[in-house]
């Protein structure tokens, strides 16, 4: 009889090595990522001056641009059967953004800045993510996805970790630390363009515009019912800026606050990959739910204070809801629309679930501003609540391969 343990290293032996690859590209990227956003909040409050309302419009702006660009993207890579270059394009524009964070004397350069790095995400995203499943068998893809998500976020506690440690020897000087952020950055446009195969385009294959009205009514109910409920469930899931900002409360040293984004870090890591496989599995619906139920936690614990420990365990609780349920909504796209629409239909995906996230942040900023953290904590809950309404009233099973 097989342990579990053997039976997990035969999975993960079976995940093509590309994937692997994908997954350490965007380690790095994370790594370059987070060690400019874990500061960003409080850069922006004490450096800059801004309010909380501010920034959550700079995050919800740059959120935004990353879904809008997504849809062109993923519908470019399926018509022309190349997602591969696309990705380097996007991965090298959130690179080259990391000079303006050290160099931005204004909220706005910021703002420009979050917007180039955003905009790269939503050009490499869609294609990555399709890219993801042309080299996966289907049998392995909640696997595949949970795996590069766990490798993302590797670095996206490794990022916060290098910040708290320049931070420390640099005495608080954030654009110093925002300049070793552009290496990483570097690191992962090289590897993806260097280090990644992809699957040749079938031998005459058509190329078929995507977007065109024929194309998308291939696009199922099913999928059309993952993009509504995602995006209700990114309506809880304002940007981490605000536990950063919550952190911050608490009274800890600046240098020390971004290791509420390594223990937010720490468990999504250890999570995505194991709940990633659980879902090729077991009922999608089921842990979706359970991770709506682990945010709605989170929130309560996070509106209840702003104690170190409390904070820390809010947090923690929020990177568990987000290995249960980021590759989880990945694998359920995937595996409801035709192979050639793939980019596509994860272009949507994404620009509903931007859209959402920037009418979530600004109003947790308003929120914030006008009645407290407490009150933004509590209406994400109300959203997470309102999620589960969603699928108790049309169920998603994995019949329906959702």
């Amino acid at each position: 009889m097989r342990t579990d343990s053997t039976q997990r290293a035969s999975t993960l032996s079976q995940i093509p090595r590309d994937i692997w690859m994908l997954g350490f590209v965007s380690m790095f990227m994370d790594i370059s990522s987070e060690i400019i956003h874990s500061l960003l909040p409080m850069f922006l409050v004490t450096s800059l001056g801004a309010s909380a309302t501010m920034v959550g419009l700079i995050e919800g702006v740059a959120e935004a641009a990353s879904p809008i660009v997504k849809v062109f993207s993923g519908a470019l890579s399926d018509y022309l059967g190349n997602r591969k270059w696309l990705a380097v394009i996007g991965y090298g524009m959130g690179a080259l953004s990391k000079p303006l964070f050290a160099l931005a004397p204004t909220a706005g350069i910021v703002l420009t800045a979050r917007v180039i790095d955003r905009a790269g995400k939503g050009i490499r995203g869609a294609p990555r993510d399709a890219l993801v499943a042309d080299i996966t068998p289907a049998h392995l893809r909640g696997a595949a996805y949970g795996l590069r998500q766990s490798l993302d976020t590797i670095g996206a506690f490794l990022g916060p970790l290098l910040a708290v440690a320049l931070m420390l020897l640099w005495a608080d000087k954030f654009r110093w630390v925002f300049w070793v952020a552009v290496v990483p950055g570097l690191v992962a446009v090289a590897l993806l363009a260097f280090g990644i195969s992809e699957p040749a385009r079938q031998p005459g294959a058509k190329r078929v515009n995507p977007i065109k009205l024929e194309s998308l009514k291939k696009l199922s109910r099913p999928y059309w019912w993952v993009v509504a409920v995602g995006a209700i469930f990114t309506l809880a899931r304002f940007s981490e800026a605000f536990l950063v900002l919550r952190a911050m409360q608490g009274g800890v040293p600046i240098a020390l606050v971004p290791l509420v984004m390594v223990a937010m870090n720490i468990v999504y890591a250890l999570s995505a990959y194991p709940f990633g496989k659980l879902a090729d599995s077991t009922s999608h619906t089921s842990l979706l739910a359970a991770g709506i139920l682990v945010l709605v936690a989170s929130d309560i614990v996070l509106a209840h204070g702003n104690a170190w420990p409390i904070v820390i365990f809010g947090v923690a609780l929020w990177g568990l809801h987000m290995g249960l349920t980021q590759g989880l909504l990945a694998t359920m796209v995937a595996q409801s629309v035709p192979a050639e629409l793939k980019g596509t239909a994860f272009g949507f995906f994404n620009l509903t679930s931007g859209l959402a996230m920037l009418v979530a942040s600004v109003l947790a900023g308003q929120l914030w501003d006008r009645l407290g953290a407490s009150a933004t904590f509590y209406a994400g809950a109300g959203f997470c609540i309102a999620t589960l309404f969603a699928l108790l009233i049309r169920p998603m099973t994995r019949d329906s391969k959702t």
